[in-house]
């Protein structure tokens, strides 16, 4: 089997009394876009910053593509590209010439042209920084992320702050890098973003790894049924639904009911109704998704 490209074991890091991260495990495997979900504040930055070199854990230990990222820093800053959350540049600084710079810290680098063209900025080559859109300063950092030709790319926080077109935009692109090759650590506190992208998923929550499954993996864990909504033509008691054995619960909201439950629990509520002449208005139906499992394991929704 082949060694995971990044192993991660038993990291802590505090500041002062404060602890960030507190025994934190996770393998990450050759190909795979490994996601790291929790809100803000939850350890998620620190533990990436631990494995990108950029801060010395407390205790643990951590290895990139078989490297020690503090001891050798050098040599893993040429297979690990980077994309920061906070990546900013001079205002005047033209698109060209951030690439042409940042090239020239690799033995290696990409060629920047066809960089440009594969990250759709071609006719942004010659445009200043500070006029780029919020999409296209997204695009740029993780053109720079690229650069170096990287096995593996770090992307925190991606698309916080873009549109919803912009962010669909960067989602596709995020795949197409990973099909060409490079493994992605992608940290996100956006649940849509994870369940698109991620086939791996650790939940960070008060600096410790609480679960870590694949998306669907997560969700079934914590609730594998789904909930009706719907509007009865005529009263309905609560005891009639619940006698069935696929319902679990009837809660009701002004004139809806919301009926959870397993298996067809569908096709059981509607054939009940119809035995009674009772239509189901308004109809919809609902599946547990990532942000019922966080609430399920952390006791709270995403910031």
């Amino acid at each position: 089997m082949d060694v995971p490209v990044i192993e991660v074991e038993g990291l802590r890091k505090t500041y002062g009394e404060k602890v960030a991260v507190d025994e934190v495990s996770f393998a990450v495997e050759r190909g795979e876009i490994f996601g790291i979900l929790g809100s803000n504040g939850a350890g998620k930055t620190t533990t990436v910053e631990c494995v990108e070199g950029l801060r010395v854990p407390d205790r643990g230990r951590v290895s990139v593509l078989g490297l020690d990222p503090w001891r050798d820093t050098a040599e893993l800053r040429q297979r690990l590209g980077i994309q920061s959350q906070a990546s900013e540049m001079p205002d005047k600084l033209r698109v060209w010439e951030a690439l042409d710079l940042y090239a020239s810290f690799y033995r290696r680098p990409a060629d920047p042209e066809r960089l440009l063209d594969r990250l759709g900025l071609v006719e942004q080559r010659d445009t200043h920084y500070r006029t780029l859109s919020g999409g296209q300063k997204q695009r740029l950092s993780i053109a720079l992320a690229l650069i170096g030709d990287p096995e593996v790319a770090v992307l925190d926080e991606l698309t916080a702050g873009l549109d919803p077109a912009s962010r669909r935009e960067t989602w596709d692109l995020v795949e197409q890098i990973r099909d060409q090759g490079v493994t992605i650590l992608l940290v996100t506190h956006f649940m849509a973003e994870a369940e698109r992208l991620c086939d791996r998923l650790a939940v960070i929550d008060a600096g410790r790894v609480i679960a870590l499954d694949t998306p669907a993996g997560l969700v079934a864990a914590v609730d594998d049924g789904q909930r009706v909504t719907f509007r009865p033509s005529a009263p309905v008691a609560d005891e009639f639904l619940t006698d069935l054995p696929e319902v679990r619960a009837v809660e009701r909201h002004g004139g809806h009911l919301v009926v959870s439950g397993r298996g067809n629990v569908l096709h059981a509520v509607t054939a009940a109704l119809a035995s009674r002449q009772i239509v189901a208005e308004e109809l919809r139906v609902q599946r547990a998704d990532l942000d019922d499992a966080f609430v399920a394991l952390t006791g709270r929704a995403l910031d």
